[in-house]
This record gives structure tokens, C-alpha cells and sequence, in this order.
């Protein structure tokens, strides 16, 4: 049976690195830089709007999947599929997957597109529809996924917790159809609560509260955290995701080489993975360098240990995500 196999990998991030320091004078802000490093691990960021760079979500994710096309080797005419994996879009309409493929193969071709927007789940989310895509239609031959975070273009003024966490960049994998039964993506598993919907987000620009003259001076737009995230929300779902993940696939934690979680809280990473029984040798963090980038930051993640030989192909990863909304999911694929 064939499989999607990941044949390249790209990832971007604007401008130059941004430190806590810097940020503070920059956006005007103050925090403790010192809990931020030392609990959630964030020491540096790129934001293309502190940096005055032109540049937005399709931007970031044109120049990730550029970088993913090159390292396979692939041309992006050869591509079939494209799916932006965000909820930092360019436009409300049309989807910012539809620009990348114009922007990638120049004008109208078969291929198909549509943007996946499961908060800062939106990555797992695609790469499960993007492999599936693949497995079941055999023309199909190459995918490409691009999570990509933009929530900067929607922080306000003063808002010391959303410019000391929030940051942008883009993480992309191309897929590839394989033959090889010892590579490429192997299950999913997910979980949601839309219950959970009034905790933090844009809630602004769609049909429940649309763009109008009135809108800026009330007050109600850009990122809004409107309830306290629980602390342990994480620690209570990732673990039991990855235990049905696995049982889905029938394989045992012992066989996984590499495991990949959201970017937002190194201290919940440590607590999971020993949870996990495993080393933290056996996950690679990237919020140190990049800040929080949602979407982006488990691809990112993926790139980071791939180039730095924290996982090499053949080996087993398993990609974890949370979203608020909620939306959780889970990926396990081969190398």
C-alpha cells in the first residue's frame, strides 16, 4: 500500500532575531524576561512588523515551501495538492493556499487547493488530510503542507502578553507518494472540544462580528484572551493522545525515536516527556529561537531536528499539537 513519505522539508522566519530586551523597547512593553526564558523557554522571535518588513502569512509561506520544493529537489509544477495549515490567513477570502499555488506555479493547473484552519492544531490536522490524500489517489504524487503564523498582524498596542509569546514564521513538508513500507506517515489521532471556543482568539473580521467604522474604537479586535488557559491542559491531553495514537498504529512508545509538541511552554514539554518515560533528548525545542509561532512551530520543530541530525530519515517521530478552540491532534510517520 502506498504511503506519503516526506521528501523535503523548508522552514522561514523574518528578519533578524528579535531578544526579550529588544522586544520591550520595540513594541513598547514590559514583562519578566527572566520567568519567560526560564519556564516557557522563549528567548528570542522574528515579527516582520517590528522589523519594518513588508511581508504577511502568504509571504512566509511562499518562502518555506520555496525552501521545502528545493530540498527535495521537486518543482512545483509537480504538485498536486496545496494546504496552508493556519488561522492567521492573508485574506478571510480568497484562502491563502490559493496564493501560494498561483504564486508557486504561475497560473491555472490541475492542482487542488484549500487552507485548514484548526488553530495551532492546523499543521496536524493537514498533514492527516495530506496523507490520506495521498495514500488513497494514485495521480496524486506530491503534497505540499505549509503551517504558517502571522498573529503579530493582529496584537495591539501594549499587549505585553501577546508580543513576548506570539511570532512569526513558516514551517513546510513536501509528500511524496512511496512504495516503501518502511517510511512515510503511518496514523493520526485527534481530539476537539468546541465548547472551549471563548478562551483566546481573533474574534473580530468574521460574520459574528464583522469589520465596521466602529469596530477599532471599541475595543474589540485583534487577539482577545477573554479566560485563563489552564496551566495543565497540555500535560492532562498530550500524553493520553499519544498513547491512542500508538495503540491506533498498534506500536509501542519504544519504537518512537523523536517526539515533536507545540512550542509554547518548555517546562509542560519536560513534564510530558518524562509522563512519556522518555529523555528530553528524544524532543527538540525551537521556542528559544523562534518565540511562539502557532501553526508554524511544529513543522519548524521538524526542520530544526532534521538539520541539526536530531532525527535522521528512517527514524520514528511523533508530532503533537494543541489548539485553542480546542483542537488537538497527533501524527506518527516514518522518515
Amino acid at each position: 500500500m502506498a504511503r506519503a513519505a516526506i521528501v523535503g522539508v523548508g522552514a522561514y522566519a523574518p528578519g533578524e532575531p528579535i531578544g526579550n530586551e529588544e522586544l520591550k523597547a520595540l513594541a513598547g512593553i514590559e514583562f519578566d524576561s527572566a520567568r519567560l526564558e526560564s519556564k516557557l523557554g522563549i528567548g528570542n522571535r522574528h515579527i516582520a512588523r517590528l522589523r519594518g518588513l513588508g511581508e504577511t502569512t502568504a509571504d512566509f509561506a511562499e518562502k518555506a515551501a520555496r525552501a521545502a520544493l528545493a530540498d527535495a529537489g521537486v518543482e512545483a509544477r509537480d504538485v498536486g495538492l496545496f494546504i496552508v495549515a493556519t488561522d492567521t490567513p492573508e485574506y478571510v477570502t480568497p484562502a491563502t493556499s490559493m496564493l501560494l499555488q498561483g504564486r508557486l506555479q504561475g497560473g491555472e493547473t490541475d492542482a487542488e487547493t484549500y487552507d485548514i484552519g484548526a488553530s495551532c492544531a492546523s499543521f496536524v490536522t493537514a498533514l492527516d488530510a495530506a496523507a490520506r490524500a495521498i495514500a488513497t489517489d494514485a495521480a496524486l504524487r506530491h503534497a505540499l503542507v505549509v503551517g504558517v503564523y502571522d498573529m503579530s498582524a493582529h496584537l495591539r498596542p501594549g499587549d505585553a502578553f501577546g508580543w513576548s509569546i506570539f511570532a512569526d514564521g513558516a514551517g513546510a513538508v513536501l509528500l511524496g507518494r512511496s512504495e516503501d513500507a518502511g517510511r512515510g506517515y503511518v496514523e493520526g489521532a485527534f481530539r476537539s472540544d468546541g465548547t472551549q471556543f471563548d478562551y483566546i482568539g481573533v474574534y473580530a473580521g468574521g460574520t459574528r462580528r464583522p469589520v465596521s467604522p466602529g469596530l477599532a474604537e471599541s475595543g474589540a479586535w485583534g487577539l482577545e484572551l477573554l479566560k485563563q488557559l489552564p496551566g495543565d491542559r497540555n500535560v492532562k491531553l498530550w500524553p493520553p493522545l499519544v498513547e491512542r495514537l500508538l495503540a491506533k498504529a498498534g506500536w509501542e512508545m519504544a519504537r518512537v525515536d523523536h517526539f515533536l509538541f507545540t512550542q509554547i511552554n518548555r517546562s509542560v514539554i519536560e513534564t510530558v516527556m518524562g509522563v512519556l518515560g522518555r529523555p528530553m533528548s528524544a524532543t527538540t525545542c525551537v521556542m528559544d529561537r523562534y518565540g511562539y509561532t502557532g501553526s508554524a512551530c511544529v513543522p519548524m520543530a521538524l526542520h530544526a531536528a532534521l538539520r541539526e541530525g536530531r532525527v535522521r530519515r528512517g527514524d520514528a517521530v511523533v508530532m503533537v499539537a494543541s489548539g485553542a478552540g480546542l483542537a488537538v491532534g497527533a501524527n506518527l510517520i516514518i522518515l
